[in-house]
């Protein structure tokens, strides 16, 4: 929970507590309460809260996993109950922390001058809930106004010089009177303690009273704060971030789980950053870049593209040293891209089965087609093959060594192979199945690559069974027919 500017601490801890007594009913509690409606929160394991004068921060777990997504929304109803405030939820990743997961687009907002980068900030997040359906957004700082209060203290140089003082004696001066200045450190045993100097009325001095506090001059004179600073109460923000040396805004958008992550990045560059350039939104001066998952995928993306070239040049090349042949490898490897069709097809019938029980009012379910399930393609180039490969080695060994007829050397490697392919696909199926119908811990990370292996598996054994023989009859027929040919024109024939 991101509170409006002008908060402080006792009215946070105010609010934690309300949300402290509305939530801890429901540590503990029974998930099928929550199921027979009877609760309006589902079960917690438990609450941790931290609370700060700009924030509210709870991390939960559901007692049962499939309550995720209610708690995420039940937490931000009673976080935006609160008038001003902005919420943002995430669901923390088992290889990430729980700030945006492996989910978030960073758009990174920076510029010399702090009015230009809220404004554009703030027109980047409407714009953002404009081309997302109910995304997830975080402010980093997390106020996008300047109105925070602020004491601004200006030496009077020429006074300051008569009495001997720069603008640092002047600003450690100001620390003391007010929260406390660092003076130095000392070790008691294996423990670092800090000292600080403090002004006797500390924390409680106020505008008026620092200014009429009398400071010992390092030339003996005493006088008061107004003849060497001059202190105005002004507004700015509390928190300057910068990155890379220049003042910084960051949003954290984290697309629904229904729109994969490259897709929402793809968004955000044309729809909310080219979108705010078009209309003349961002100053000169303000530049937009995108960062965080962003980063990340453009360089899985990368890596994908080099792996899949690399990993069809080695089945290649390992399958050509198996048959010594360069051509019977293509016919195996036909296989490939009707698997990874396969795959896609899966995934598609997932989605599809998930809508369908949306529809229906039950638990429904969203694989998006994104760059860890993309893994699996990788995956099924070394493991398609395998089935196809026991078919074309015994036909090809029915034809040269049992000087059998393609189409019967066919059938009979199809008949004789038909058993360890079932069984090998049967027991690949059966073991990737718990990836992609138990839901656990981490199920949006690896349910895409089961979901891609199992259905390019079950496609590819049905393309091997069926598609593949014909085609090795065909390539068998004409490998026959041309090794007849060149014995017909060889010398003395």
């Amino acid at each position: 929970m991101n509170a409006p500017p002008g908060y402080n601490l006792a009215t946070m801890k105010q609010v934690a507590g309300e949300l402290q007594e509305y939530f801890l009913p429901f540590v503990d509690d029974a998930p099928e309460a929550f199921e027979r409606g009877e609760a309006a929160v589902p079960a917690m394991k438990y609450v941790n809260m931290r609370v700060s004068p700009q924030s509210i921060r709870i991390i939960s777990e559901s007692r049962d996993p499939a309550h995720i997504d209610e708690l995420m929304n039940a937490i931000v109803a009673q976080y935006e109950r609160y008038p001003g405030m902005r919420a943002f939820a995430a669901r923390g990743s088992i290889i990430s922390s729980n700030d945006a997961g492996t989910r978030s687009v960073d758009l990174d907002i920076s510029g010399p001058n702090l009015a230009d980068l809220y404004q554009v900030a703030r027109a980047a997040y409407a714009r953002a809930e404009e081309i997302f359906d109910d995304p997830s957004i975080q402010t980093r700082p997390s106020s996008l106004s300047l109105t925070q209060p602020l004491l601004q203290v200006t030496p009077k140089w020429d006074r300051a010089a008569e009495v001997g003082m720069s603008a640092e004696d002047i600003g450690f001066t100001v620390a003391a009177l007010t929260d406390g200045a660092f003076v130095n450190e000392f070790f008691l045993d294996d423990d670092k303690i800090d000292i600080y100097l403090y002004n006797r009325q500390g924390p409680a001095a106020t505008v008026e009273t620092l200014e009429n506090i009398f400071i010992f001059t390092p030339v003996g004179r005493v006088l008061p704060l107004s003849e060497l600073a001059q202190t105005v109460e002004t507004v700015d923000t509390s928190t300057v971030r910068r990155v890379d040396g220049r003042r910084t805004v960051t949003l954290n958008i984290i697309p629904p789980r229904s729109v994969a992550l490259e897709t929402g990045v793809e968004r955000v560059k044309t729809d909310l950053v080219q979108y705010l350039k078009d209309k003349g939104q961002v100053p000169v001066g303000v530049s937009l870049g995108i960062s965080g998952a962003a980063d990340q995928l453009d360089a899985t993306r990368e890596s994908l593209g080099g792996n899949y070239m690399v990993a069809l040049a080695i089945v290649y090349l390992l399958m050509v040293a198996i048959f010594a042949h360069w051509g019977y490898p293509l016919l195996i490897m036909t296989s490939i891209p009707l698997g990874i069709a396969g795959g896609i097809a899966g995934l598609a019938l997932l989605n599809l089965v998930g809508a369908t029980m949306r529809n229906m009012g039950m638990e429904g379910f969203h694989q998006p087609f994104d760059m860890i399930s993309m893994l699996g393609f990788l995956i099924l180039m070394g493991t398609v093959v395998n089935n196809p490969i026991l078919i074309v080695h015994r036909a090809i060994s029915n034809v040269n060594e049992e000087n059998m007829p393609p189409l019967e050397a066919v059938q009979e490697a199809v008949s004789s192979r038909l058993r360890p392919i079932a069984i090998s696909s049967i027991t690949t199926i059966c073991g990737l199945a718990p990836l992609v119908f138990l839901p656990g811990a981490g199920t949006e990370l690896y349910r895409g690559v089961g979901v891609i292996v199992m259905s390019g598996i079950i496609g590819a054994t049905l393309v091997t069974l069926t598609m593949l023989p014909a085609l090795t009859v065909i390539v068998l027929n004409w490998h026959q027919r041309l090794r007849r040919e060149q014995v017909a024109k060889s010398p003395g024939q």
